[in-house]
């Protein structure tokens, strides 16, 4: 396998009782384009449940059930999207972080970020 380390790839779906699916291979396989057009698919219904978000929040007349069925969706894309980002994320070699407030910052950078 020419000496090169393989890292295993979370799948955009779960198998079996919701647990997460790997695949090992170098990422030019047939499932592995598969699982690029399910991600791609995904992030599309992301954005478009985006916008509609935006649309109905806006409507003032949007009942509780409506957005009770809205914020379902958005938990779903959202566990979607996270699920995305965590599978590229390794494979690209991005250290995991789960405290933002573990992240080394060089010396003489304690400049405040834009937002905060």
């Amino acid at each position: 396998m020419g000496g090169q380390a393989q890292v295993a790839r979370l799948l955009p779906w779960a198998g079996a009782e919701g647990k997460p699916c790997y695949l090992i291979g170098d990422g030019t396989g047939y499932l592995s384009r598969v699982a690029d057009n399910i991600e791609t698919v995904q992030l599309g219904m992301a954005g478009e449940l985006l916008d509609h978000a935006a649309d109905m929040l806006a409507d003032r007349k949007a009942t509780s059930a409506q957005l009770h069925f809205l914020a379902a969706r958005m938990a779903e894309a959202l566990r979607d999207v996270h699920r995305i980002a965590v599978s590229r994320g390794v494979r690209l070699g991005v250290p995991a972080c789960d405290d933002p407030d573990e992240i080394d910052v060089p010396d003489g950078d304690d400049s405040p970020v834009p937002g905060d």
